[in-house]
């Protein structure tokens, strides 16, 4: 007879998401073969890497992992590494949550005894209760603590993964640091509430990875591979319209603050891709959302959409110039003039600016041990100084990222250098709004530029 896990499928993708590509493999269940601690440890004794389970209802489930099961007497038992997640099921959306602990499991009276610092933290006790300390509760966001009873008990061994845990460390260390991230952007608020939500304009050359960016955003805050804007390749621009996108934080959530304004692709050949002149009006916030572009011919204020007023919040407050970052070398000279005539309004403008390179090939590579900073290869960092060097942007404003294009799950690598990225573009536009004039916080009528770096005569050109 065959013994099924009470994991549901949806659970244990979560779980394979939260420990990179591994499989489980059922090796105990409590209700089949018995209750016994001693049993069970022996059951699952040198089988490498496991998960023991506890279910403690139908909606959250409390576990730990451990490099392996040994015999586990008082004596004889050392700390090491154990991870342990819980998973709180939520108006149908999977919440989980993990720590790091190095606890040293024993045998004692027939419960399973995870002690830290002398501290029983943990006991699994053979009637179906189980004891967890405060600090597990609170780490893991359980609503109880102390003794609890539970309905079942499962063991199961993780395949696909290094018995010393590093790996699933490394991916525990960076889930918590991309949770960190997202509270910051969540929590985040514009320069003085001079704006409710920042504007960040895409520019970059066809299939770049402008709508990409966009999509990779929306990914992480909607929690799965998404992609509402449609993608181009490096031939044609799929993106025709100019498009203002807003981000919810989730399917149904508020919107967050800030929007990605997305444009046609750069083109070298005159007469295609984004019209150079539509740049000095979408910078200055004269463009409504879904204008179709023009490759022959700008918007000019008798269009029916034209801004004529725009405030400070139609503007746009920051400015990514998006390459792909192996095709930096490439550039022809007629994208790279177009690259700085871009530029140059730019700076007329005093917009804030930063530069994204998108199509990393290894997430990994770029990122330290402690996430925090990025530790380019000789590849990237001559990138990197071939993009300083061509537009003159500071190091420290040139950033990385690996879109999702064909992902089917999100990886928390990736999504830290997104969520880093967009970070450092909310603190570029938050310079931008400090550095503002007073009499510039308003709105102004079209061709009264002084201050946006357009004389009247260039505006109405």
């Amino acid at each position: 007879m065959e013994v099924t896990t009470r994991l549901t499928w949806n659970d244990e993708n979560h779980l394979r998401k939260l420990l990179g590509n591994v499989s489980l493999s059922l090796l105990y269940k409590s209700s089949v073969h018995g209750g016994s601690i001693e049993n069970m440890v022996e059951r699952c004794s040198h089988q490498g890497c496991t998960i023991t389970m506890t279910y403690i209802d139908d909606n959250m489930i409390v576990a730990f992992m451990l490099g392996n099961y040994i015999n586990l007497h008082e004596s004889s038992t050392e700390p090491n590494d154990s991870l342990w997640f819980s998973l709180q099921k939520k108006n149908d959306t999977t919440e989980i949550e993990t720590l790091l602990l190095n606890t040293a499991p024993k045998i004692i009276d027939e419960q399973l005894v995870c002690r830290l610092s002398k501290k029983d933290i943990f006991i699994l006790c053979q009637d179906n209760k189980i004891y967890l300390d405060k600090m597990i509760t609170r780490n893991l966001k359980l609503r109880f603590y102390g003794y609890h009873q539970y309905l079942e008990r499962e063991v199961f061994r993780v395949e696909g993964i290094k018995d010393n845990l590093d790996d699933t460390k490394r991916i525990m260390k960076a889930r918590e640091h991309r949770n960190r991230l997202l509270a910051d952007i969540r929590a985040y608020k514009p320069y003085a509430d001079l704006v409710s939500e920042i504007r960040i304009l895409l520019v970059g050359p066809i299939g770049s990875g402008k709508s990409s960016f966009f999509n990779s955003v929306k990914s992480i805050f909607h929690g799965h591979v998404t992609g509402q804007a449609i993608v181009g390749s490096d031939i044609t621009s799929i993106t025709e319209r100019y498009r203002i996108y807003s981000v919810k934080d989730g399917k149904n959530g508020k919107s967050l603050p800030f929007m990605l304004c997305d444009t046609m692709g750069l083109v070298g050949a005159e007469g295609t891709g984004l019209c150079m002149d539509d740049i000095p009006h979408i910078l200055k916030g004269c463009m409504a959302d879904r204008y179709q572009f023009n490759s022959h011919k700008p918007i000019t204020p008798e269009h029916s959409t034209f801004i004529t007023s725009p405030s400070l919040k139609d503007r746009i407050h920051c400015v990514a110039y998006v390459l792909d970052i192996n095709s930096i070398d490439n550039l022809s000279s007629k994208m790279l003039a177009k690259f700085k005539q871009v530029h140059k309004e730019v700076l007329n403008c005093g917009i804030a600016h930063v530069a994204l390179l998108t199509k990393v090939d290894d997430c990994s590579e770029v990122l330290q041990d402690n996430f925090l900073n990025m530790s380019r290869s000789m590849t990237s960092q001559s990138q990197v100084m071939n993009v300083h060097k061509m537009l003159g942007i500071p190091i420290s404003n040139i950033l990385m990222v690996g879109n999702y294009a064909s992902d089917l799950e999100l990886d928390p690598i990736k999504d830290i250098l997104i969520l880093s990225a967009l970070r450092q573009m909310l603190r570029a536009a938050d310079d931008f709004l400090e550095d503002l004039p007073l009499e510039e916080t308003g709105p102004r009528p079209y061709g009264s530029c002084q201050g946006w770096g357009f004389a009247p005569s260039e505006a109405m050109s």
